[in-house]
């Protein structure tokens, strides 16, 4: 029988919660320097280069990324990165643009982390789990545990809003690779189950309902 999470669906269009977290739950971000790096190698997938078909060296050199390479394949909805895990909220366009971007991701990480620390072995518990999204309410409350993320798994000075999407989707930073529309949108209609709450903050931070019980087997440490 398949381990839990270890089947994907892959669909074209489709919403998916991916995450992975550390082998043995070991940390995989342990300063601010791992937090943006993770950071920088989204940016430099999902965003144009000034030069069509320019490529850009990591900051120490491990490989040349292809920038802009998935940015018509991916579109980053809410991410939550945590010092022994991370949560993407993600929509590709092509059956395996998920699974591409992925694992070009978190390779380029995992060389960069070796190097960095002086390790050998694999950073990650297994292939990253990705679970599709195919309902709305799921989608809101999914969005709602990531962005909660740091808040209900302790104090590490380090789970700072800066490391999840939660800013853009208050308005106070702009990050050109992630995309809030989607969601937000779900507050501006009159016609669906969440429209009630007066902004998407109130639903994040003032529903009682932890949405960790909601999501039930999906939802991670």
């Amino acid at each position: 029988m398949p381990a839990k999470h270890s089947i994907k669906v892959y669909k074209e269009n489709g919403i998916y919660h991916v995450y992975n977290r550390g082998v043995n739950k070991d940390v995989i971000f342990k300063d601010d320097r791992d937090y943006r790096y993770f950071l920088h190698l989204i940016k430099l997938y999902l965003t144009e280069s000034e030069s069509e078909g320019d490529g850009q060296k990591t900051s120490r050199g491990e490989s040349v990324i292809q920038r802009g390479r998935f940015q018509q394949e991916i579109e980053i909805l809410a991410y939550a990165l945590m010092p022994n895990h991370l949560h993407l909220l993600l929509k590709q366009a092509g059956l395996k643009s998920a699974s591409e971007f992925m694992r070009s991701l978190l390779t380029n990480y995992s060389i960069y982390f070796n190097k960095r620390y002086g390790r050998l072995g694999p950073l990650y518990q297994g292939r990253f789990k990705a679970i599709l999204v195919e309902d709305d309410d799921y989608l809101l409350h999914l969005s709602r545990y990531i962005h909660l993320n740091p808040r209900c798994r302790g104090t590490h000075p380090l789970t700072r809003r800066e490391y999840t999407s939660y800013e853009d989707y208050l308005g106070e930073r702009k990050t050109a690779w992630v995309n809030t529309g989607l969601i937000l949108d779900y507050f501006k209609s009159g016609d669906n189950s969440f429209s009630h709450f007066a902004s998407y903050k109130a639903f994040i931070e003032d529903l009682v309902l932890d949405s960790g019980d909601y999501l039930g087997k999906y939802a991670i440490d």
